[in-house]
């Protein structure tokens, strides 16, 4: 019965929800934090009625590296109150990002677990801004 305690308390603070409760909760009015690329945005995102795509990685010929001004742009969208629901690719850089937003104030922010290939997976409706070339 031996059970690991986190060291850190942040993390613990974090709720992480599945697609179908995240469904759920954009349905009712929660804001949708996208924090994937520009260009992964452009190519799908989740159908939702406030949606914004602030990214938390940003690609650079080196590779993906942290956008600095991460907090600072969505602190100038959202407020420490607003019900966010964060959300990416595959759920790892928006459990970075929910943490991250934790431990600035944001006291009604979830993860949404499993990420924009689990909307997919699940054949939730998306929208994309980018229109298919012709072949």
């Amino acid at each position: 019965m031996s059970q690991s305690i986190s060291s850190s308390t942040k993390a613990e603070e974090v709720v992480s929800v599945d697609v179908s409760e995240a469904k759920t909760l954009l349905q009712s009015g929660h804001q949708y934090l996208d924090v994937r690329t520009q260009e992964e945005f452009r190519r799908g995102h989740c159908e939702a009625a406030k949606i914004v795509n602030i990214p938390y990685m940003l690609n650079t010929p080196q590779g993906r590296v942290k956008n600095q001004d991460f907090l600072e742009q969505v602190s100038s969208l959202l407020n420490p109150d607003d019900d966010i629901l964060v959300g990416c690719q595959s759920g790892a850089r928006s459990l970075k990002a929910t943490t991250e937003l934790v431990a600035a104030g944001y006291k009604k922010v979830r993860n949404m677990g499993g990420g924009y290939l689990a909307w997919v997976d699940h054949t939730f409706p998306i929208n994309k801004e980018e229109e298919p070339s012709a072949n």
